[in-house]
């Protein structure tokens, strides 16, 4: 199915699931990576909002490929607790996650973004809850041997569409948000912008 008006937009994001989420919309696009420190984002956003975190950064990422295109960009952060948890920067530190996400709920804030001429026009954000169940150390050891290191890019150490759906008892919330952006609400804001037809 050919979906779009126009000649496509730009994924400023590497990530096999915004991939697959925008192909099995029928979006056309290319992907370019943002280079984006995100950590010193953080860094300079700790007291905020986990929202507005994944917002700005959402925001940084589609600035910083910006041209006369339409570009998107998009984060995910996890929440637990109190704490924010990033990816893992080892499969050591994806077991001490894993550890201390059991038994938890886990929110999920995933925010989305779109830029034109390097200037940002739209901001979207969405969130999910997902009720972790009781790992066992055999679980997550098992579940890392099976599963690093793809889930080394994902934050919340999972996949929700592969082995790691294995982590959760409950999920509340919207599909499209739990595997990374709030999918909705950036066709609607495609469809605003006449890249998609209405």
């Amino acid at each position: 199915m050919r979906a779009l008006a126009g000649g496509g937009i730009v994924l400023a994001s590497n990530s096999a699931s915004r991939k697959a989420m925008l192909e099995a919309a029928g979006v056309a696009f290319e992907a370019h990576p943002a280079d984006v420190d995100e950590r010193a984002l953080e860094a300079e956003m700790e007291r905020a909002e986990p929202t507005e975190v994944a917002q700005a950064l959402a925001a940084a990422k589609a600035a910083a490929v910006s041209d006369a295109r339409i570009v998107l960009g998009s984060d995910s952060l996890v929440e637990v607790d109190g704490h924010r948890f990033d990816k893992p920067a080892n499969r050591e530190q994806a077991a001490e996650h894993l550890r201390f996400f059991s038994g938890k709920v886990m929110t999920l804030h995933s925010a989305a973004a779109l830029a034109k001429d390097g200037q940002i026009f739209w901001v979207g954000s969405d969130f999910a809850r997902l009720r972790v169940r009781e790992l066992s150390e055999d679980f997550i050891t098992a579940y890392l041997e099976a599963e690093w290191p793809e889930v080394s890019y994902c934050v919340g150490v999972f996949r929700i569409e592969g082995p790691g759906v294995q982590l959760f008892e409950s999920i509340m919330g919207d599909q499209f948000t739990v595997l990374g952006m709030p999918l909705l609400q950036v066709l609607d804001a495609l469809r605003e912008e006449g890249v998609l037809t209405s």
